[in-house]
């Protein structure tokens, strides 16, 4: 299911720890191949805790603690709202309201047109520029007043 490309990522994972230590690897294996798959299914869980020598569930219970990861679909864009309570405080909740409002979803849901999924995040490390939102785990904004958010919405479509 996964790629000779995502097979070499792996592995150069793989290479930064002892080598009876394979498993050390799961994180960057499930980001790798969450980023090939869309998502984490129970058929990949399964091929990264093969291919790192460790029993499905260890895998499984790594992907299921983990917010960043995904165990269903979602949307082109995922967007996690942090409501941690320095986030929460500071704008945080009315933010994570004002897209639901927006998308006509709430949290874990998808927009009907495959495009949005809205996520609540625990705290990303950026408290003082709250409120935060992760876009697809990689993009961190900050300051998501709702002038801000229509602009991110914006960028998305």
């Amino acid at each position: 299911m996964l790629s000779q490309d995502a097979f070499k990522k792996i592995d150069c994972e793989v290479s930064k720890y002892p080598a009876d230590q394979k498993q050390s690897a799961v994180m960057a294996a499930l980001a790798i191949a969450q980023m090939e798959q869309g998502w984490l299914s129970t058929e990949i869980m399964e091929e990264v805790a093969r291919y790192l020598g460790m029993a499905p569930v260890a895998v499984y219970e790594v992907a299921s603690f983990y917010n960043m990861y995904d165990l269903a679909p979602v949307g082109k864009y995922k967007i996690t709202v942090c409501t941690n309570l320095p986030c929460a405080l500071s704008g945080g909740v009315h933010a994570a309201d004002y897209l639901k409002q927006k998308l006509g979803i709430g949290f874990n849901e998808t927009t009907a047109d495959g495009r949005f999924t809205l996520k609540e995040g625990e705290c990303m490390g950026a408290c003082g520029d709250a409120p935060v939102m992760l876009v697809n785990n990689v993009r961190m904004c900050s300051f998501m007043l709702p002038e801000k958010i229509d602009a991110l919405l914006g960028e998305c479509k």
